[in-house]
């Protein structure tokens, strides 16, 4: 039998966690790698590109801008707003 990492397994729940919130999968799996596989900054991030999204911002501006800015929703909005 393969033995499968522990971090390993604790990622592949998170993602699985993130994926029944309804994001897509490959949103959920960059987010992961952006944030060094922290689900909760992962999440964050997410929730707030969603937020954006809906807003009419375009993705990849909001990705950069949410990196820039670490997440921080207030700041991101000045930014995009700015752009």
């Amino acid at each position: 039998p393969v033995c499968l990492p522990l971090q390993f397994l604790s990622y592949l729940g998170a993602c699985d966690r993130l994926l029944k919130q309804g994001y897509e999968e490959g949103q959920v799996e960059e987010a992961m790698e952006m944030f060094q596989y922290s689900e909760k900054k992962a999440a964050e991030f997410l929730h707030l590109l969603s937020q954006f999204n809906d807003m009419g911002f375009q993705q990849n501006e909001i990705k950069e801008v949410l990196l820039l800015c670490g997440n921080q929703r207030e700041r991101a909005l000045e930014e995009l707003v700015m752009k």
